[in-house]
């Protein structure tokens, strides 16, 4: 089955499932893969900060990177994945808008998913982050791979 992540959005998928997300700029995608038990799942998070607007946050937690984050391994670890096997990758956080952009969402959403790793003993296998252009990602739940597009060309995360 295909299920395409919009920004702001997060889904959980198991063997047999592809997982999409476009036009990742400034935006975190981060994919999570239990190989195991064959089960994964793409968060695509806007903003690095919850406590901007709470009732959104409550309304939709996958919209920020503080919120959303915990709610992608928590929703994992319901459907039988173990923290040990998880591999982790993440794509995005740039400045598509250029070095002058003013708020550094990018920058700044990176900067808080880093922090919520390390405080639980999380390391990414890989990221694409930073720069100006815009990425898509594909997730294949079944082989856990990850294709990532950018500008015209695929290649593996």
């Amino acid at each position: 089955m295909n299920h395409t992540v919009m920004v702001g959005d997060m889904k959980i998928g198991a063997d047999g499932d592809m997982i999409v997300t476009h036009a990742l700029g400034s935006c975190l995608g981060l994919v999570v893969f239990d190989p195991a038990v064959k089960v994964g799942g793409l968060l695509h998070a806007m903003l690095p900060l919850s406590s901007i607007n709470l009732e959104k946050a409550r309304a939709n937690p996958a919209m920020f990177v503080d919120t959303g984050v915990p709610l992608l391994f928590n929703s994992l670890y319901e459907k039988g994945a173990t923290k040990s096997r998880l591999i982790v990758k993440a794509a995005g956080c740039g400045n598509p808008m250029g070095k002058n952009e003013v708020f550094k969402i990018g920058e700044r959403n990176y900067t808080v998913l880093k922090k919520l790793l390390w405080k639980n003993n999380i390391l990414l296998e890989a990221e694409d982050v930073g720069g100006m252009a815009s990425r898509t990602i594909h997730f294949d739940v079944s082989s856990g791979q990850v294709l990532l597009s950018s500008n015209g060309t695929k290649q593996p995360l």
